[in-house]
Parts: structure tokens; C-alpha cells; sequence
């Protein structure tokens, strides 16, 4: 138990180092911030300054947290009760904008325009914890292995952080199940067919001719027949309804 406790400063130094840098520094985020629930609170141009604030406001508690931890260990606790009010404060901030700007983001890792859910809740519901065990710290050594779970559990928790890992990791997750190729072809949707067409050697070929959109659709055997009008013929590409390879996609013209 003293080793957890005393793991604790340094997961939230970590955390509030990462995000007050980012308030401070990141273009990105000051130029979204107008769109976030602080903007909607206190206005949006107010929103910037205030941003600077709570950045600067978590720096300075990680500083308070860890100076301690290489000179004398009492003024953990003070450091660890600060950070505890800074985490109260993010629940109580999260609270009224859910009620007040239930639409917007919270801007607190990051842009993005996703509105306040449970995630973040439960970000600030283990920063709140955590604070809490800090001030119980005693001259303990720290775990590094649940120092760098707890700060995993908590950018897992940051949904602005999701197109860094989350969305790759869906993209590969359907390139290696390949979801569609087990499908039945009447589960393929016609969107998936057309992509796969439209990146076809065959297609390229017989673009130029093409002089209508769509004309009719058809499944028989695995594939997938699709019409178009064409100059003094018809045009009749063949998808396979399974894999994605373009080079399988055939046409033929017909007068």
C-alpha cells in the first residue's frame, strides 16, 4: 500500500505536466478553443487566457509534486492536497458544462469535438483518487510498472487522444478481419462494391467512354454486375463480392 501511495505524485505529474504544456503551447488546441465548454463559460475570448491559466495553474502543481520527492519529503503532502483540489476542480468543471454545454468538448488534453462523456469523468474521477492516496505518501519508493499502467489507464481515458491510437487501431483491426469478405453478398454494400470499381484497372480503362451514371445492379455467383451507359455500347463491370483486390474487377462493353 505505501508503494502504491507513494507512485501516486509522479503518475499525476506526469499527467499535468503533459496537459499544462499543451494548454500553453499547442496551436491547435488555441485555435479551437473557442469551440470547447470553457468557451461557451466564461466566453471566447476569454477562453485562451483562461486556458494559459489552468496551464500554468498544472504546471505548477507538478513542480510541487515532484520537487519534494528529491528534497524534503513533508511538502509532499501539501503538494499532493493542491493537486487534489485541481482534480476537484476538472470534476466540478466537467459537471456544470455537461449541464450548461452539454454539445461541446472540454479542451482539458487536447482539441476535439466530441462532447463531454463518461470518459472524461472517469479521467478526473482516478486524478481526484489518485491525489488523494499522494497525500498519504511516506518515504516510500515508487512502482515504476504502475507508475506507467495508471498514466496508460488515464490517456486510454482521453478521448482527444483517440485519432493518435484508438482510430489506427480500428482501421487495422478491419483490414485484418476483413469483416465484408465473410459477409454475405447481400450484406455488401453497394458503397464498398463502388470503392473497390472505382480503384480497378478496368474502370480506369473504360472511364473515358462511360456517359451516364449507374444504370442497373445485380449479384449472381459471388459478383456483383454493374451497369453504365457507354458511347454505342453498354458497359458491364464485374466486382467479385469477396476480397479487394481492383485488379479482379472485369468489364466488358455490349452493343
Amino acid at each position: 500500500m505505501h508503494g502504491i501511495a507513494a507512485s501516486q505524485p509522479f503518475v499525476i505529474a506526469v499527467f499535468l505536466t503533459w496537459s499544462g504544456l499543451l494548454k500553453l503551447f499547442s496551436r491547435r488546441m488555441r485555435a479551437q478553443a473557442g469551440r470547447t465548454a470553457l468557451a461557451r463559460l466564461l466566453g471566447a475570448a476569454r477562453a485562451i487566457p483562461a486556458f494559459r491559466l489552468v496551464g500554468l495553474a498544472e504546471l505548477a502543481v507538478a513542480a510541487a509534486l515532484l520537487l519534494p520527492l528529491a528534497g524534503p519529503r513533508a511538502l509532499v503532502v501539501p503538494a499532493a492536497v493542491a493537486g487534489a483540489l485541481l482534480s476537484a476542480g476538472f470534476l466540478a468543471y466537467l459537471t456544470y458544462a455537461r449541464v450548461a454545454a452539454p454539445t461541446s468538448s472540454c479542451g482539458c488534453l487536447g482539441a476535439h469535438s466530441r462532447p463531454i462523456g463518461v470518459r472524461g469523468f472517469t479521467r478526473a474521477g482516478l486524478l481526484l483518487a489518485a491525489s488523494l492516496l499522494a497525500i498519504g505518501a511516506g518515504p516510500y519508493p515508487p512502482l515504476p510498472a504502475l507508475v506507467l499502467v495508471e498514466i496508460a489507464v488515464l490517456l486510454a481515458l482521453s478521448e482527444e487522444l483517440d485519432r493518435h491510437w484508438l482510430t489506427p487501431l480500428r482501421r487495422l483491426l478491419v483490414r485484418l478481419r476483413r469483416p465484408l469478405a465473410m459477409a454475405a453478398p447481400q450484406d455488401v454494400p453497394l458503397g464498398t462494391s463502388l470503392h473497390l470499381l472505382y480503384r480497378s484497372p478496368a474502370y480506369c480503362s473504360a472511364s473515358a467512354q462511360l456517359t451516364s451514371d449507374i444504370r442497373d445492379t445485380w449479384d449472381e455467383d459471388g459478383v456483383r454486375f454493374v451497369v453504365y451507359g457507354a458511347r454505342e455500347h453498354t458497359a458491364v463491370f464485374a466486382i467479385p463480392l469477396a476480397g479487394n483486390d481492383p485488379g479482379a474487377v472485369k468489364v466488358a462493353l455490349v452493343t
